[in-house]
C-alpha cells in the first residue's frame, strides 16, 4: 500500500504504535504495553496498524530481551558500554519507526526478532 493510498487515521495509529514504546520512561514495561493497546485495538480496523504493531511489538521485546542480557553482562563490565548503546539506538530507532510510520512508509527495525508474525 502506497503512503497516499492511507487514510489519515490509519497513518495515527501506525505512528501511535511505534511513539507510545515511550512511555516505558514512565511505566514499568510500558515500551511493551503502549503499542500492544493500539495494536490490539486498531489491528482489525486497519491493516497497516496491523504491520506497524507487530513490528514495534517485535522491537520492543527484542530491545528488552538485549536490555536483560547487557544488564546481566555488566558483571564482566562490558554490559555497561552495551548498555549504552542499546539505550541509544532503542531512541533512534523508536524515532525513526513513528516518523516514518506518520509518513505511511512501511517500517522495518534492524536486529529484530520476529516473535509476533
Amino acid at each position: 500500500m502506497y503512503p497516499s493510498q492511507l487514510s489519515n487515521d490509519e497513518r495515527l495509529y501506525g505512528m501511535l504504535c511505534h511513539v507510545l514504546a515511550f512511555v516505558g520512561f514512565v511505566i514499568p514495561l510500558g515500551s511493551i504495553i503502549g503499542p500492544l493497546v493500539i495494536w490490539l485495538i486498531k489491528r482489525e480496523q486497519y491493516a497497516y496498524v496491523d504491520a506497524q504493531g507487530k513490528e514495534s511489538l517485535n522491537f520492543q521485546i527484542s530491545i528488552l530481551i538485549y536490555g536483560i542480557i547487557s544488564s546481566i553482562l555488566i558483571i564482566i563490565f562490558i554490559g555497561i558500554l552495551t548498555s549504552i548503546i542499546i539505550g541509544i539506538a532503542w531512541i533512534i530507532l523508536t524515532i525513526i519507526g513513528t516518523i516514518r510510520a506518520y509518513e505511511g512508509r512501511h517500517y522495518q527495525y534492524p536486529l529484530t526478532i520476529r516473535f509476533i508474525k
